[in-house]
């Protein structure tokens, strides 16, 4: 246990995750990765889950080592019930308990070309199957991991489910941070993100009230834009629409998803948290 942990523990113990398990779904992704060293520090034992399992089983060996304490990785195709179920067995026979599910797991649009990029990101032009396969993952893949892994926390009687959003769940993208300074349009944010993202705070609130009553929690993280690489432009343009004036950092949410997993927000359930610099406020 490092000495920022025992500190944290020693004068707020609400905020330990000690002896509870944690499940992240997407968890080697940018925000996910920061989310299990997180969970880790803060006590938890984290079973890291991605649709990589050798590269998953590496990022678990390497929390463990860095933080002292068990970590698992683990293969999971969310989008199915059978890789749900192994998942939730192999955990439940090596732990005994789920405490807290944090679905993560998500996809944004990707095209092979900028060129193909700003066609088929048109809304007249969006794909279909692209459109399917959002809310397939998005919001199929969370109600799955839910009900498979969520299921056993309201068998014991406890638990934190913690569904990611994004801002774009509360409001409308802005198409003019994709422009250029000399008025040329990059890419436009389709409707798929936002509607999947609209989608996981409704289900937060479905859950929370459903499973209310046998003391699992359901809340939505709702984290703004997260600097990795964009293009200057860009950078400058979503920094200006930000009151804080910057892009998140990868571990701006570090704080954010241990207050939720942990016995902090004990009273706490259907909310959405807003993380985002400010970019929802004006």
């Amino acid at each position: 246990m490092n000495g920022l942990h025992h500190s944290v523990c020693m004068s707020l113990p609400e905020f330990s995750l000690q002896g509870k398990v944690c499940v992240v779904t997407g968890a080697l992704g940018l925000i996910g990765r920061n989310f299990c060293s997180a969970l880790s520090q803060a006590g938890g034992t984290v079973i890291v889950t991605d649709l990589n399992g050798p590269a998953c089983e590496s990022f678990a060996a390497s929390l463990g080592a860095e933080h002292g304490r068990p970590a698992m990785g683990a293969a999971v195709d969310i989008v199915s019930r059978e890789s749900l179920a192994a998942l939730r067995d192999a955990i439940l026979e090596r732990f005994q308990r789920v405490d807290v599910l944090v679905n993560n797991a998500a996809i944004n649009d990707m095209f092979e070309s900028p060129q193909a990029a700003l066609e088929l990101s048109k809304f007249e032009n969006y794909p279909l199957e692209l459109w399917k396969k959002s809310l397939d993952v998005n919001v199929t893949g969370m109600f799955l991991a839910s009900q498979v892994l969520g299921a056993e926390m309201a068998k014991r009687g406890s638990g934190s489910i913690i569904n990611i959003a994004s801002t774009y769940g509360m409001v409308a993208p802005n198409q003019g941070i994709y422009r250029t300074p000399e008025g040329e349009q990059t890419f436009f944010k389709s409707a798929a993100y936002p509607t999947t993202k609209g989608a996981v705070l409704n289900f937060t609130r479905f859950l929370a009230a459903y499973w209310g009553g046998r003391g699992v929690r359901v809340n939505s993280l709702s984290p703004g834009g997260v600097e990795n690489n964009q293009k200057e432009f860009f950078l400058r343009n979503y920094s200006a629409l930000t009151p804080l004036g910057r892009m998140a950092q990868p571990n701006d949410y570090n704080g954010a998803i241990v207050f939720l997993a942990s016995d902090a927000s004990r009273y706490m359930t259907g909310a959405n948290l807003v993380v985002d610099g400010g970019w929802t406020c004006w």
